[in-house]
């Protein structure tokens, strides 16, 4: 059965509708995981009706992330079942869960009443094809969790598939070495390794052929990128900030580092927008903040996740900083990159954390004026450090009320912080129509604002516009000014 398995790989390929939850690491693996399975003669399908082959890209950082998931494959099983009971003809589609949600549950989402019919973990998406036909010759699950130590699918071209041609995401690494007490991204993404340089730039470049105007960067650790096929004597190793303490210990020496990447990509680029996430506060040397003030199209934007402004909360979550640290490369980020645009993460109710311990996060906040917060209370994740050694012995309703003080503070912040912005001009990249407004076109600022305006002339997705901001209407609403088509160093400002 498996050598007859084998010889239908790329002989029986189908209509692929997949969706994606979480990050933009999923996001760019979705669009890695169409690459290889159009490669296998499969289509991209956008109807879910549609589809011979149905995939979830999952996320598991949070429970919540996780109950989506279950929601919707509970959804499809009803659609479906509803379409056999109008049409006996039709056929129900095969289900796989793919992703970090595919490594943490296993075998369970499998056994879980029949939903699935195929599980497969992030390093395993060169399986896929295999996986499906597999289970349409066989009729039986299949699966594959297997995370690797080298896998970063340098080689496969994406499929892009979000926005209208003006921004892409490049991964240049995968999985995360940090062991944050809270974190299961080491478990389901596996230890870090990062891509060759040459495959990043090269990516880059075809991307600058096909007429993209902004990429991201991506890892889940993506300042600690190191190129180890670098000669060990081409770099100086990798440094931390000033007063961070990594909880794992470098390994090797020498190897190209994130300032030099960036470096690289912003010179092969230099028409492009670049930026990156999602860092670690404690891969943020100088040099990498010196690389970032000195080109124009790297944008003035960072994302420092902070977590909790409470040094004994940071500690229990080991990220290897105190809050006095965090606050010293904050302003030391902002003193050498005018105009910065700052964002971060934080969490609430994390285990053993005191009403003293919670009020100096909403102190971060009110100090830090931050750009952009994502804001969330603590969810327990089975295998981390925090599951295996502390209690998650803050309430639940504690947890929402903290998580909504902390929500408070951040939204005073910044609502005196936009209501500065009215008045001033901004060079915006437009993304294209406005999706509650399609009167309207959107872009981003440097930074990564998001700006409102009237469509001048014939102004495209993919232009550059200079803006005037006149006002606030949930996200902040412009006039044009002029449009901005000659590459100048003025359309990064």
């Amino acid at each position: 059965m498996l050598a007859e398995v084998e010889d239908q790989v790329s002989s029986t390929p189908g209509r692929v509708y997949i969706e994606t939850y979480g990050c933009q690491q999923n996001v760019n693996d979705s669009e890695i995981v169409l690459g290889i399975l159009q490669a296998h003669g499969h289509q991209h399908c956008a109807v879910l009706e549609e589809a011979d082959v149905v995939l979830l890209n999952t996320c598991s950082i949070r429970e919540q992330a996780e109950d989506r998931v279950w929601q919707r494959l509970h959804t499809i099983e009803h659609t479906f079942k509803k379409r056999r009971e109008h049409d006996r003809a039709s056929v129900k589609p095969i289900v796989a869960v793919l992703g970090c949600m595919a490594e943490r549950l296993k075998s369970r989402l499998l056994e879980d009443k029949k939903l699935v019919d195929v599980v497969a973990g992030p390093d395993a998406y060169r399986d896929l094809p295999f996986l499906i036909n597999s289970r349409k010759v066989s009729g039986m699950s299949s699966m594959n969790v297997q995370l690797s130590l080298d896998e970063t699918y340098a080689d496969i071209a994406p499929v892009r598939i979000g926005g209208s041609g003006v921004s892409a995401f490049v991964s240049i690494q995968r999985g995360c070495n940090n062991m944050c007490s809270f974190c299961v991204v080491p478990f389901t993404r596996g230890r870090e390794r990062s891509r060759p340089v040459s495959s990043i730039l090269d990516e880059v470049r075809v991307l600058v052929d096909h007429g993209y105007k902004e990429v991201t960067l991506l890892g889940q650790n993506v300042n600690s990128y190191a190129d180890r096929s670098v000669p060990a004597d081409s770099h100086s190793p990798r440094k931390t900030s000033a007063g961070f303490t990594p909880i794992w210990k470098e390994r090797f020496e020498g190897a190209l580092r994130f300032a030099d990447l960036l470096d690289a990509v912003a010179r092969a680029a230099p028409d492009m927008r670049i930026r990156f996430t999602s860092p670690h506060p404690q891969w943020f040397p100088d040099e990498l903040l010196h690389v970032i003030a000195a080109h124009a199209n790297i944008c003035n934007a960072l994302h420092l996740p902070a977590q909790s402004g409470s040094s004994s909360v940071l500690h229990r979550m080991r990220r290897g900083y105190t809050r006095e640290a965090y606050d010293d490369l904050l302003a030391r980020a902002r003193a050498l990159i005018p105009g910065l645009f700052v964002s971060t993460d934080l969490i609430a109710g994390f285990c053993g954390e005191t009403d003293e311990e919670h009020q100096q996060t909403v102190d971060l906040v009110q100090r830090s004026s931050f750009d952009k917060a994502f804001m969330f209370h603590y969810s327990l994740r089975e295998k981390t450090h925090a599951h295996r050694h502390y209690q998650d012995d803050v309430p639940s309703d504690v947890k929402l009320a903290r998580l909504n003080e902390i929500i408070r503070s951040f939204q005073v912040s910044l609502d005196a912080k936009l209501q500065q912005y009215i008045g001033t001009e901004h060079t915006l990249l437009v993304h294209g129509r406005s999706e509650k407004d399609p009167a309207l076109l959107h872009g981003l600022t440097d930074g990564g604002r998001l700006v409102v305006f009237p469509q001048p002339g014939h102004v495209q997705a993919g232009q550059y516009v200079r803006v005037r901001v006149t006002g606030r209407k949930g996200s902040l609403v412009g006039e044009a000014l002029e449009s901005i088509n000659e590459v100048a160093e003025r359309a990064f400002v």
